[in-house]
């Protein structure tokens, strides 16, 4: 059972036996989660350092905020730990630099949800995973869900380094988008995603439903398709039903549902939206709310088969529980796993499509 999963020791035991001074490189909520991890453990925590722009003599968590520079001069030796996500190269080959002086940790935390991603975990839901890994349609997917979760355990980016995917080939080699698509986009953002398909497409298309929680985004999203003929705006949070939910707005895309809040925002599902209408692509980034998503696409989903792109690393549960629900809702899919360049494993999504 479990033999792709190579990795039993977290990172946060190895930290646990690290001599070395240890640092974290970020503030933020990352940092915060990884603080709190590290009391529960016992982990000291050395000092903070971020990139040069954000160095301005503050302090975070009662420690002066330091470069780079500035402790390599005060250390003779010591571990970084990372502390935020980084999806573009120059910050990425920044990190894999650092990697490659100092001896890096990238903890897994989940962006949304508690708890730790660790080989007991994995233990406790090997019938889920054993069954996911042999479901997946291709060995580079399967290659990619191994490296994945040994990731999540280890902290090791060098489970990363092998397994990126580019948009391009994910688009020419999976979902293949022709002129006639009725593409739903749930999370979408600005609009970014709906950009991409028709550079594609050649702004070829049927129609589009886009829905966007977020009220900064969503202004962003109806100025962008204002004067595009067929595509459809909703200011709504993607759900299971048709009901109103409290939302947490916070900058850029991390904006999300939450557990408790004074603000309420409106939800609805995909199949209420499209009230029978056909999707032949359907897109779900939605901050941890993917499963509510899919169950409130069902009926379409097993109707009109449409092809999937759903995000799988906002919850620990997500890169098995996911694969299997679409699989339930429609199981003449054919599931492929693809990995975008990112540190940590986030843009690791989910693609289902019926060939």
């Amino acid at each position: 059972m479990l033999d792709f999963i190579t990795e039993k020791t977290t990172c946060w035991e190895r930290l646990q036996k690290e001599t070395r001074p240890i640092y974290i490189y970020g503030m933020g909520d990352g940092a915060m989660k990884i603080m709190s991890v590290f009391r529960q453990y016992g982990i000291k925590t050395s000092g903070i350092f971020a990139s040069d722009d954000f160095v301005r003599g503050h302090y975070f968590q009662g420690f002066k905020v330091l470069k780079l520079s500035e402790v390599e001069e005060k250390e003779d030796d010591f571990a970084v730990v990372l502390a935020f996500a980084a999806g573009y190269e120059e910050l990425v080959n920044r990190i894999k630099e650092i990697n490659r002086k100092h001896t890096l940790y990238v903890p897994d935390v989940p962006v949304i949800g508690s708890g730790l991603f660790t080989y007991d975990y994995c233990v406790g839901h090997a019938s889920e995973l054993e069954t996911v890994y042999s479901m997946l349609a291709d060995s580079l997917s399967k290659k990619v869900f191994a490296s994945i979760i040994n990731f999540k355990i280890s902290g090791d980016i060098k489970y990363l380094e092998d397994i990126t995917s580019t948009k391009i080939e994910i688009y020419r080699d999976i979902i293949k988008p022709n002129l006639n698509e009725h593409y739903v986009d749930l999370g979408a953002y600005n609009g970014d995603t709906i950009k991409e398909l028709l550079e594609i497409t050649r702004d070829k298309y049927v129609s589009i439903y886009a829905m966007e929680p977020d009220r900064k985004n969503f202004k962003k999203l109806a100025k962008y398709v204002n004067e595009k003929e067929h595509i459809y705006a909703y200011n709504n949070a993607a759900w299971c039903i048709d009901t109103q939910l409290p939302f947490a707005s916070k900058s850029g895309r991390q904006s999300s549902l939450a557990n408790m809040g004074t603000k309420m925002i409106d939800a609805r599902s995909v199949d209420s939206i499209l009230e029978g209408r056909e999707a032949t692509l359907i897109k779900m980034d939605v901050e941890g709310a993917e499963r509510e998503a899919l169950w409130g696409a069902c009926r379409t989903i097993s109707k009109y088969n449409p092809r999937l792109m759903v995000a799988l690393y906002h919850r620990n549960e997500d890169i098995f529980e996911l694969p299997l629900l679409v699989h339930k809702l429609n199981p003449k899919y054919k599931l492929y796993i693809r990995h975008q360049l990112y540190i940590p494993a986030w843009e690791t999504n989910l693609y289902a499509v019926i060939k």
